[in-house]
């Protein structure tokens, strides 16, 4: 498996859908699959030994897992049987209601950071609160040069996309050239903020995901 391969995986699934498809078989789909791992893995099964436990193949086990075929009652017995669990533990959060942020261009709300300065505009393009995260996503517009920049430092991680402009954006001890279609990823513990703007007007987003203050 090579390095790229590496980083595309992920505990998620990625399913074709055709436009006539509802959404609810497939999040019934996808509820079924992590539900079913997760017992499994629970029980310190293998996904061989849980299918010939239950009496499947193991590519059929693989592909319920993987959202990847629609499961009948009969294999969904079959499984519920083989966890000894209800058939219901099997269908837990396919009726969840997930939550989404959407903001029209130009709706977003403004804010003021610690540190704003003149001509530096914030704009809140949506937060959501996951399981162990808190999401926040900002517009940022830099349309003014200043002597003094802000320096922040919060906890979790950021993430930072150009868009129009250009500008020199320092973290920790480095510096970097940050160009339309640039990115940046940093640990937001370490001290981060424009050290010079050089071509304005500067638009990026900053994405930040807060570790939830309970974990």
């Amino acid at each position: 498996m090579t390095s790229d391969e590496a980083l595309l995986r992920n505990t998620g699934t990625t399913r074709a859908r055709r436009p006539e498809e509802s959404v609810e078989s497939l999040e019934l789909e996808a509820a079924i699959a992590r539900n079913v791992r997760e017992l499994r893995q629970n029980a310190g099964l293998s996904v061989g030994d849980m299918a010939a436990h239950v009496g499947i193949s193991k590519a059929m086990l693989s592909k319920i897992e993987n959202a990847q075929t629609s499961c009948s009652l009969g294999t969904l017995a079959r499984l519920a049987r083989g966890l000894d669990v209800p058939v219901t533990s099997l269908l837990r959060g396919a009726d969840t209601e997930r939550p989404a942020a959407y903001v029209k261009s130009g709706r977003g709300t403004p804010i003021v950071r610690n540190g704003t300065q003149v001509g530096h505009e914030y704009e809140l393009l949506g937060g959501l609160r996951g399981e162990h995260k808190r999401l926040e996503c900002l517009l940022v517009t830099l349309s003014e040069t200043s002597e003094v920049y802000p320096l922040f430092q919060h906890p979790g991680t950021e993430f930072i996309y150009m868009l129009e402009g250009v500008m020199d954006y320092g973290h920790s001890r480095s510096t970097y050239r940050m160009e339309p279609g640039d990115s940046l990823q940093l640990d937001g513990e370490g001290a981060h903020g424009p050290v010079h703007l050089v071509e304005l007007p500067i638009r990026f987003l900053s994405v930040i995901a807060f570790p939830d203050a309970g974990v």
